[in-house]
């Protein structure tokens, strides 16, 4: 293993925001990554669909390779012996005793892309309700790696369009559920100690027909938010950045050696300027494994009932 960067990361995932948190009233964003690494114009995978981008995430590879959909995630527990393990199996490898949290509104993430033989721990509500279960969690756990999903954002584009007066409202009431969890950290004594994280799966459409959808490769899809925030992490305005690159970044803070980039497998990568650390990789172009032929959307995706 590498040497540890952190004892604690916690990823907070905000379905269908896109990077339109630019966009929205987001003071507590706002303060926790004024000194952190923020981009509103990471990739998000393609097609810009949950199962898709939430894979490439805790996966680190492309949907090319993991080949899961919103139907299969939904149905298909994900295998124990895949080739292509989750960070939560890659985490419990390296660190037996690691309590890990997968803490979804959107179920199925836990369900199809999580292994179900790892003693993690998890639940699920809608996010205002799920949100005090996490912080009860996390303030009694004090977890190694904590990933949250919140869907509200998402049904919200679906429902007005993306980019709306509503939607925007919807990100920022979401971001007091955020800031509940960063005090939760705090309050749990670990903050300090702790890799925080912010990111978007997808964005989306606003036809102006008073409803949204995503999938395709229009600018209000494809580019996403995100952001990072602890000791060793620079401020910065992050440059190339794919989200697939979430699982190298937790595992370098966790000091946990990364597979070998590989195209046919494993392309997550530390994006360059994010830490202080001239050990770490120059970054790999991959825009050629996106498909990133512009297309758009005509078929509404998403992970909420709306």
């Amino acid at each position: 293993m590498s040497v540890q960067k952190y004892s604690h990361v916690i990823v907070v995932g905000i379905d269908g925001a896109g990077s339109f948190i630019k966009d929205a009233d987001t003071p507590h964003f706002d303060r926790i990554f004024a000194s952190g690494a923020v981009t509103y114009d990471a990739i998000a995978s393609n097609p810009s669909i949950s199962a898709e981008c939430w894979g490439s995430m805790l996966l680190g590879v492309g949907p090319e390779v993991h080949g899961l959909t919103n139907a299969i995630v939904s149905s298909t527990p994900y295998p124990t012996d895949s080739p292509f393990p989750s960070l939560f199996r890659r985490i419990r490898a390296a660190m037996p005793g690691a309590e890990l949290g997968s803490y979804c509104d959107w179920n199925p993430i836990t369900y199809g892309i999580v292994e179900d033989n790892l003693g993690v721990s998890h639940d699920t509500a809608r996010d205002s309700e799920l949100t005090p279960i996490i912080c009860d969690y996390i303030r009694a756990k004090k977890p190694t790696f904590l990933f949250v999903q919140m869907d509200s954002v998402d049904g919200a584009g679906h429902g007005n369009g993306y980019g709306t007066p509503a939607h925007l409202k919807r990100i920022h009431e979401v971001d007091e559920l955020v800031n509940d969890i960063h005090e939760a950290a705090a309050q749990a004594g670990i903050l300090e100690d702790t890799l925080f994280i912010v990111i978007a799966d997808h964005g989306g459409t606003n036809p102006g027909t008073g409803k949204g959808s995503h999938g395709g490769w229009t600018d209000g899809e494809k580019y996403v938010t995100f952001a990072a925030a602890g000791r060793n992490v620079q401020k910065a305005e992050l440059g190339n950045i794919n989200i697939r690159d979430l699982a190298a970044v937790v595992l370098y803070a966790l000091g946990i050696d990364a597979p070998a980039f590989d195209e046919s497998g494993w392309t997550s990568q530390i994006p360059t300027g994010m830490f202080a650390d001239d050990t770490i990789a120059a970054y790999r172009d991959i825009s050629h494994l996106t498909g990133a032929a512009p297309r758009i959307s005509k078929v509404p995706h998403t992970s909420e009932l709306v």
